[in-house]
């Protein structure tokens, strides 16, 4: 950590909890190195830090530090330089008429309830399938950096069914919500769910490329899609979007497809 700013970092605290199952290779036993206090963490603050391989999950600051693994490799996506392979060009023509609107964090029923199906489809038996309201509100809608709410949403008449019982007048059908990390040098992707009852879609792709559209016109370097880990099929999809780097061994390194 000694590359840090030693000004802001001096108030801050680093300790590494007790091992626990690693989510992501269940054979192996994980433990993480925490930044604390919190509150103390801005967004100035959190840009150095997610450079130095941290992430955060609600207002909990994290990196990995197992014992006797290094998979996880935090990685982000060359903004300016990325190009599209012809898969990603199919899924940004398919989703062409999603409309996306920015918000801040706020809570609806709409969004609740698409973060349910998406959790029970997608995720079943992953433990976040039986999040209650706190628990959801807990882990998306607490920040105390700069972030920011997007909503996509398919027009009534281009949506294959028509509005739910959530729905907003006028607005359309609301198929995905991405939380986003505004950075000093580019965006972080925290979480994203979406209708995952559309047969065929892609819309995990189609964030991905509209993320880095919107790092582009925000004049930013990088979009970090979090950590890499080649052994997982969850994680392995994100080095698909190329060029890429991966923070390995303190350092970032280009990190080409597999």
């Amino acid at each position: 950590m000694s590359s840090l700013n030693d000004i802001r970092i001096s108030a801050l605290h680093f300790y590494l909890t007790a091992p626990y199952p690693c989510s992501y290779l269940p054979e192996l036993q994980a433990r993480s190195q925490v930044a604390t206090p919190t509150f103390l963490i801005n967004t100035p603050l959190y840009s150095d830090l997610v450079q130095h391989g941290f992430r955060r999950s609600s207002t909990y600051i994290y990196r990995p530090r197992c014992d006797a693994c290094n998979a996880c490799v935090q990685m982000r996506v060359l903004a300016r330089q990325f190009e599209p392979n012809r898969s990603q060009r199919r899924a940004w023509r398919q989703h062409a008429n999603l409309r996306a609107t920015l918000h801040p964090l706020e809570d609806k029923e709409e969004y609740y309830a698409l973060y349910q199906r998406y959790q029970r489809a997608r995720h079943p038996n992953g433990g976040m399938d039986n999040d209650d309201r706190d628990a959801y509100q807990t882990f998306l809608l607490q920040s105390h950096i700069d972030t920011l709410l997007v909503e996509f949403r398919e027009p009534f008449d281009c949506a294959r069914n028509g509005p739910s019982e959530h729905a907003q007048d006028g607005q359309g059908k609301l198929r995905m919500v991405s939380v986003i990390d505004l950075l000093s040098d580019g965006l972080s992707s925290v979480y994203t769910f979406f209708d995952p009852d559309v047969p065929r879609a892609r819309y995990g792709v189609y964030n991905v490329l509209w993320q880095i559209e919107l790092c582009r016109k925000l004049d930013l370097d990088h979009v970090y899609l979090g950590y890499w880990i080649r052994e997982s099929r969850k994680m392995s999809y994100k080095n698909q979007y190329q060029p890429a780097e991966g923070l390995q061994n303190g350092k970032w390194q280009a990190l080409g497809e597999d």
